[in-house]
């Protein structure tokens, strides 16, 4: 008895979480954790955005490191130094000369032992190039790829944009699905900015006539203004304090009641912007995001506790950006939009109601004909299939998972699969019945027997659809979802709620059923 309250409990539950999906005015009567179903662009309308990671921009950076990583392991104390010339940054690789040829193998077993696998280490005489392996390549690209995504996804997910689809395409692309947004240039703004933040000591030394020349000294950096791209800062390309160290940063406003961006270190962080401030009172740092400085203010006096603010010609909304941004952190490469769609919430509204229709039709035909064929039991299986389909839209909606065209298309062959489940129960109780069986002990062994041939059906079409979600993307992923989701719920309602119906209609008893003949 416990077991039939369990089964129909979960199967009301189930209905329930359809509801606020299948009737809209009633979802604000449900707590938030019961919402209806996401639509996605193609149901919906609303922005895709095609975006390019510069991997060219990246492995400029990663080659700078690999310089200051190969001029410190030259120059090693501990390990003795070992005299070297000409030492360049090509672009992509690195180049250095040994002052002497008994040192050139010291030299490249040094570099080996520090750069392991990850990087080519190629000698001609006295000059060994360094580059990054092809392998290693794949994998900054790799993992690019998934940094992006994520600090995408929390830029996209600050401004209240519901259920947006960030995924890569083609090695080094990622498409960006906004559902319900008819004007993406903010989204594209934030998406387009590096948003790499990091603070510099300026370079008070520097002439006016030597600005004017623009060729700043060697460890010098002229960088523009945000605000006035024309007003160049002298700063030391020297970085004193990354904006890595960042674990928080908040929109708000100074005792002038004008609007500033607040920040928060992590320990490290805080500790060395503390020292900065320290001990360079009455000095001017530099607040540097892409390459542009925000502010150039005046050390008052030091900064303990791992605390800033930054102040600026800052509207509240482009406070808000600028939190959004540091907050997610930066970009492991820039990003280009090199394609931009917009789909007619239109489109959606037509496709939805085509939808409707042809799903209402079809639904209709398979009642009638399930009425038709099994009558009393007819009824049962078109309960079962009703339920199925309320619960394959409420658990989707509870798992946050967004309702396309192929999620549609995986719903109709999961409906296809659930009324075959209950055609072969059926048809094996009829032959349990002419073989001279009572209609109870027919009913247990047409339903015992049929299990297993469900049973194999569903769990070899799970495994298909869990490999589609695993190796697909997009569309596919989509269809993946609701047909693993419908084929859970299908072994649910056909396999235990169809037999739980099908117990009360008979009350025990050896009543006739009524499709045999």
């Amino acid at each position: 008895m416990l077991k039939k309250f369990v089964i129909i409990f979960v199967a009301l539950f189930g209905s329930l979480l359809a509801v606020p999906t299948i009737f809209p005015d009633m979802a604000r009567d449900f707590p938030g954790w019961i919402q209806p179903i996401s639509l996605g662009l193609d149901l919906k309308g609303g922005a895709q955005l095609l975006l390019e990671v510069d991997t060219n921009v990246m492995f400029k950076e990663k080659t700078a490191q690999l310089y200051d990583v190969t001029r410190a392991s030259l120059l090693s104390r501990d390990k003795g130094i070992i005299r070297f010339s000409d030492l360049r940054n090509t672009g992509d690789s690195i180049s250095v000369v040994i002052r002497d040829s008994a040192d050139v193998s010291k030299a490249r077993g040094r570099l080996r032992a520090e750069f392991g696998d990850s990087a080519d280490i190629d000698t001609r005489g006295n000059a060994i190039t360094i580059s990054y392996s092809d392998k290693q390549k794949a994998k900054m690209i790799e993992d690019a790829l998934g940094r992006s995504i994520e600090i995408v996804r929390k830029r996209i997910d600050a401004l209240g944009t519901k259920e947006p689809s960030i995924q890569t395409q083609g090695g080094k692309y990622i498409m960006v699905q906004l559902p319900g947004v008819d004007n993406p240039e903010r989204i594209k703004d934030l998406i387009g900015q590096t948003a790499k933040m990091t603070f510099h000591l300026v370079n008070e030394g520097i002439s006016r006539e030597q600005m004017a020349m623009g060729r700043p000294p060697t460890g010098t950096e002229f960088m523009p203004l945000i605000d006035d791209p024309t007003q160049l800062v002298p700063v030391y390309t020297r970085v004193d304090v990354s904006g890595e160290s960042l674990v928080d940063s908040q929109a708000s406003f100074d005792e002038n009641n004008m609007p500033v961006v607040t920040m928060v270190f992590d320990s490290a962080g805080g500790r060395r912007f503390a020292r900065l401030t320290a001990e360079h009172v009455n000095e001017r740092f530099a607040i540097v995001l892409d390459g542009k400085v925000l502010s150039a203010p005046v050390i008052r006096g030091p900064i303990p506790g791992g605390r800033g603010q930054i102040s600026g010609n800052f509207t509240v909304q482009s406070a808000k950006d600028l939190a959004v941004l540091l907050r997610s952190g930066a970009l492991p490469a820039p990003l280009t939009v090199i394609e931009e769609r917009t789909v007619g919430a239109g489109l959606g509204a037509d496709t939805i109601a085509a939808g409707r229709l042809g799903s209402i039709i079809g639904v209709l035909l398979v009642v009638i004909s399930m009425l038709i064929i099994y009558r009393g039991f007819g009824i049962i299986a078109n309960v079962s299939l009703m339920i199925n389909l309320m619960m394959i839209i409420g658990i989707s909606a509870l798992l946050g998972a967004t309702l396309t065209l192929p999620g549609i298309a995986g719903i109709a062959l999961t409906l296809g699969m659930a009324v075959d489940a209950n055609v072969l129960q059926f048809e094996r109780l009829r032959d349990e019945l002419r073989g001279g069986s009572s209609p109870l002990r027919a009913v247990d062994a047409g339903f015992a027997r049929a299990f297993k041939t469900v049973l194999d059906a569903n769990l070899t079409t799970l495994i298909c659809a869990l490999v589609l979600f695993q190796f697909g993307a997009g569309p596919i992923r989509g269809f993946a979802v609701t047909l693993s989701i419908g084929i859970i719920t299908t072994l649910f309602t056909c396999v235990a709620l169809s037999r739980v119906m099908v117990d009360v209609y008979m009350g025990g008893k050896n009543r006739k059923i009524g499709f045999v003949k």
